[in-house]
């Protein structure tokens, strides 16, 4: 029992670290393209070490090896944490604390306090390698992030853009491993949707084409976030549904599922804050370690997050409208037509499959519109997509 109050309480105070991070996730991504164009490139860029790929690749190595040692307590045997933290200052840290510093976040702090819990046996084992790959997890997908706003800055230069984009793909061999389990899970296929994605980016680079660019680096990313949605809140497989099911019969387990669900939800809490913040908090909340995991409602958290991406979807249309006949218009057509795909299944469920798939095609021919600056006939799709979106906002309540 105090072994249990012990992990109990540890994880209210990372839950509220956790809080505090994810509360500034969102204002740092406002200000993270503003102040990337501000900094002195032409010095980062100069000195770039010729290892530069074989530290991207170590980044990898070390994760491996850190996640492997804390994996040791899933079979309940000792776990090496003087290793583990060894590891982590050593190859990993500064990663963290450069996408902290970017991102105005605090995921170093979280990581350290989690591994010197589980250290002096205040935290279970096995939660604090779940927040660690989780949070580690979210710390790649952000660095493959910068990489696309590095690439986007340097436009022009093939060669340094050649670089930034393989760093990219490391990033991503990296999180491969997460979405193959949610394709397993789910029967969906974003593993090839991220390599079509890449393909895409790497066609646009040797083309000089910097809209192929913009919309290859959509695909791999909401490919990464569909991602993150199936792992946390989608039916039947998300954590939610994972924590809520342990709860009725182990709460110890269930906290170590909400944990996991609430460490992967860091990656999407951002989007759906600005632009959904009611669905966003809620969510949240649902996840939150405060919150009494037999509480915790698998099917109000899935359709938070289908209201959620169907207003984001709504949201990047008016943005397609606002910015029509610029390279942004058809880049957030194509977001658009993406969170759409994001909640494909859930869709379908409130819909029906003839509906999803109407809605599916007019969102590809608004796309094409868009890129074709056919006012007229984008006009005319948009109200049709608009009610459809709509609808499932209001289905999902």
């Amino acid at each position: 029992m105090a072994m249990k109050f012990k992990l109990l309480a540890a994880l209210s105070v990372l839950s509220l670290a956790l809080s505090a991070c994810s509360n500034n996730e969102e204002s740092a991504k406002v200000n993270t393209e503003k102040k990337e164009q501000t900094e002195n490139k032409g010095n980062e860029k100069t000195e770039k070490a010729p290892e530069t790929e074989k530290e991207e690749a170590n980044y990898a190595e070390a994760f491996k090896e850190a996640v492997t040692e804390l994996e040791k307590a899933k079979e309940g045997k000792d776990v090496d944490f003087d290793k583990v933290i060894n590891i982590y200052q050593t190859n990993l840290q500064t990663l963290v604390q450069k996408r902290d510093a970017e991102f105005q976040d605090t995921v170093d702090q979280h990581i350290t306090t989690a591994l010197e819990a589980g250290k002096d046996g205040s935290m279970d084992k096995v939660v604090v390698k779940q927040i660690f790959d989780k949070l580690m997890q979210k710390v790649f997908f952000t660095t493959l992030r910068h990489e696309f706003v590095e690439v986007d800055e340097n436009w022009g230069n093939k060669e340094l853009v050649k670089e930034e984009v393989e760093e990219a793909k490391e990033f991503y061999s990296i999180l491969q491993s997460t979405v193959e389990k949610r394709d397993a899970a789910y029967g969906t296929v974003l593993v090839d949707q991220v390599a079509g994605g890449f393909s895409e980016i790497e066609k646009a680079v040797d083309n000089d084409d910097k809209l192929g660019f913009l919309l290859g680096k959509q695909v791999v990313d909401k490919s990464l976030m569909k991602t993150f949605y199936l792992a946390t809140g989608a039916l039947p497989n998300g954590y939610a549904t994972k924590a809520a099911g342990a709860a009725k019969e182990n709460e110890a387990e269930a906290k170590v599922e909400q944990a996991e669900g609430w460490a992967f939800y860091q990656s999407l809490y951002g989007y759906l804050q600005k632009n959904a913040p009611e669905e966003g908090e809620y969510i949240l909340k649902q996840f939150d370690l405060q919150t009494d995991v037999k509480t915790l409602d698998p099917a109000a958290v899935n359709k938070a997050f289908v209201r959620g991406f169907a207003k984001i979807a709504l949201h990047e249309y008016e943005e397609s409208q606002e910015y029509w006949g610029q390279e942004k218009s058809p880049v957030t057509a194509l977001e658009g037509a993406l969170f759409i795909d994001m909640i494909d299944s859930d869709i379908k469920s409130l819909l029906g499959d003839k509906a999803y798939t109407t809605l599916r095609d007019q969102a590809q021919k608004y796309l094409e519109a868009a890129k074709a600056k056919n006012k007229e006939e984008a006009d005319q799709l948009l109200a049709q997509i608009q009610a459809a979106l709509n609808t499932v906002i209001e289905k999902a309540k």
